[in-house]
């Protein structure tokens, strides 16, 4: 991986939340809880039920992009198959982020694409291409996702991070992940958590 994601490419999600990330609706999940997502996103706005920007998504974005994707709060549609991940997998795409469902889970797991969803749908969509678009700022849950923002996505959720901030979230980050290391030196040698963190 090459490019500001780098620099928060080791951290978890939960690490980099408390560093500053921004998360985004706890109920997007990866299919598989070994899937790792970081890098760029590339925004995507679908019609609710219809999927044809995800189509056109895949060969506008470039390699190792994250397609972070917006429905319009219309859940109960599989807008992604085993289709549409083999032509991301073909096209290098870093991995997808829809807030809404997607479909045929099994060839999805054994292709090995990050996914990540609302769940699961067997409902298929539309392809009216009238209303949405690609490139543009997009409302995931309550949070706004802007094109370049870095995504970050393991087994406990997704985060987002502007490129502005991506210097401070790192290094919270790696100042956080040094205290916990202390903290966790110090519990094994016997000291209780109400003490370390002055709770009594």
């Amino acid at each position: 991986m090459t490019g500001p994601a780098e620099l928060l490419a080791d951290f978890s999600t939960a690490t980099l939340h408390e560093a500053g990330a921004t998360p985004l609706p706890p109920q997007v999940r990866p299919l598989d809880s070994s899937w790792r997502v970081c890098g760029p996103a590339f925004t995507v706005d679908l019609a609710p039920g219809h999927n044809i920007w995800l189509h056109r998504a895949v060969y506008a974005a470039m390699p190792r992009d994250v397609l972070v994707t917006a429905t319009g709060g219309a859940y109960e549609h599989g807008y992604w198959g085993d289709i549409l991940t083999r032509a991301a997998v073909g096209r290098e795409l870093g991995g997808l982020i829809i807030d809404g469902s997607v479909r045929d889970s099994a060839d999805l797991l054994q292709l090995g694409f990050p996914v990540f969803a609302r769940g699961l749908c067997v409902r298929g969509t539309g392809k009216d291409a009238s209303a949405g678009g690609l490139g543009m700022p997009i409302t995931v849950g309550s949070v706004t996702v802007r094109p370049g923002d870095i995504v970050i996505g393991d087994a406990d959720g997704t985060v987002v991070v502007s490129p502005a901030q991506i210097g401070q979230v790192a290094e919270r980050a790696k100042l956080r992940e040094r205290a916990e290391k202390t903290i966790r030196t110090r519990i094994s040698a016997g000291e209780s958590t109400l003490d370390l963190y002055g709770l009594r």
